[in-house]
């Protein structure tokens, strides 16, 4: 990969972005009711429907496409056996099984993104409900099925696999069948999850990974999809059960004091690296050493350690930070069964939606580093990715840490998604760049 040019002082976020590099709570206090919003009318919109099946893959797959007429066939077969079909609403596989569902008179729907170019809800879609936020359509888009099926894509599809695989694992969403489609496409990620997630770092286990199937036909999909069961928590943000209909609860307001809370901690903190991976790693690693030089040397230039809060990679960089007196930062997860937090934060906050801690771990940085990690990391890494990619947030440096690590992923975005698929451009290829020592990551940072 290209070094990218100085991002040193990066650009406002653009179209009112959900993330940018500074918080302005005047401008934040009406993005907390928008985001609210849309929450509870989203919930209240597919409370209508039941038996849903959620399918995602790349906005730019064309009709004469294989995968396109599978997309259609499957949704087809969902229609016939009574399933709803929810999609994001877009061109590519998104149209082609809101095509096959609207066909064979099933329920088609689409949860649509505002984007500045690209995105248009397909013709397919009986009913819909549009989104600014790519943070309440993910939620949306994943909490009520009962099944998940991935086509071939780009950045956004990896990162709402990789999402729901992560909150399957902490038991933030209902366990369902994960299922990819194109064995082709896909082995070369399954692969690297079991020998480089799972067998390298131990940031997975064997159950982890059982949720996944891989197929190639919808009929294959089909057989999967109709051993499962209906899921009941339609109003679900999380395992206990967030509603919003007539139940409303006191979720509705942690969510807003977690967004209002998350908005001020922010705004102090000033100029941030974030560092993201694993907590699997020990302080004897490699990856734990670097982790902790590098803070170090983001310290000495007078900028911030951000942080997950927890240990491994985390507590590496946040004791590099804390030991040379620089700002040293966590935004904490309350997970009763979740690792200990670090002891080398200066000011921490914590959160218990996992959404909303998301929204603010990546929030106010200068850049990212991504140390190996799991889903958790994986799904971070590849919402940064596509929110650059889609115009909503500034472009800020990505860079993925230890090439050995990262290289059979790298591959597979070149290869499959780039030259085979065409689900990325070359230009989405130069939105990363990967480092092998503390040193090239502040030469990239511009540090």
């Amino acid at each position: 990969m290209t070094t990218p040019r100085s991002f040193r002082h990066a650009a406002k976020p653009i179209m009112g972005a959900e993330r940018g590099a500074s918080i302005d709570l005047r401008e934040s206090a009406w993005q907390v009711f928008r985001i609210m919003s849309e929450f509870v009318e989203g919930y209240q919109f597919l409370t209508r429907y039941s038996k849903q099946v959620t399918i995602f893959g790349s906005a730019r797959t064309f009709p004469n496409s294989p995968f396109y007429q599978e997309a259609v066939k499957l949704g087809k077969l969902l229609a016939k056996g009574g399933y709803t079909t929810i999609t994001g609403g877009g061109p590519g596989i998104m149209e082609a099984a809101n095509k096959g569902a609207f066909e064979a008179g099933g329920n088609s729907i689409g949860i649509n993104i505002q984007l500045p170019n690209e995105q248009r809800l397909n013709s397919y879609v009986q009913e819909s409900i549009g989104c600014n936020y790519f943070l309440t359509r993910k939620v949306l888009l994943t909490t009520p099925s009962q099944a998940f099926v991935y086509f071939p894509g780009g950045f956004g599809t990896l990162d709402e696999l990789f999402e729901v695989l992560d909150q399957m694992r902490f038991k933030q969403l209902s366990v369902a069948p994960i299922i990819l489609m194109g064995s082709q496409f896909w082995s070369p990620v399954v692969s690297f999850l079991r020998t480089n997630v799972f067998e390298q770092i131990h940031a997975l286990e064997e159950q982890d990974l059982s949720m996944i199937h891989v197929v190639d036909s919808a009929a294959e999909a089909m057989t999967i999809i109709k051993k499962t069961k209906q899921s009941f928590q339609v109003c679900a943000l999380d395992a206990s059960q967030f509603c919003s209909d007539d139940a409303v609860n006191w979720r509705v307001f942690r969510i807003m004091a977690e967004l209002v809370e998350g908005f001020e901690f922010l705004r102090d903190i000033g100029d941030v690296i974030t560092f993201l991976g694993t907590p699997r790693v020990k302080s004897g690693s490699t990856f734990y050493k670097d982790a902790y030089n590098l803070a170090q040397g983001v310290a000495r230039k007078k900028f911030g350690v951000l942080t997950g809060g927890g240990v491994g990679i985390m507590e590496a960089a946040n004791r590099g930070a804390y030991e040379m007196g620089g700002g040293s930062y966590g935004i904490e997860a309350i997970r009763s069964h979740h690792d200990r937090p670090s002891d080398f934060m200066t000011k921490s906050k914590s959160f218990y939606f996992p959404f909303t801690r998301k929204l603010m771990l990546t929030t106010p940085t200068k850049g990212f580093v991504v140390f190996p990690g799991g889903y958790g990391t994986l799904n971070v890494c590849f919402e940064i990715l596509t929110l650059i990619q889609t115009g909503k947030i500034a472009r800020v440096p990505i860079v993925l840490y230890g090439k050995g690590y990262w290289e059979p992923l790298l591959s597979f975005m070149q290869e499959n998604q780039f030259e085979h698929e065409h689900t990325i451009t070359r230009e989405d290829l130069n939105l990363y760049t990967v480092a092998e020592t503390p040193e090239d990551v502040l030469r990239i940072l511009d540090l």
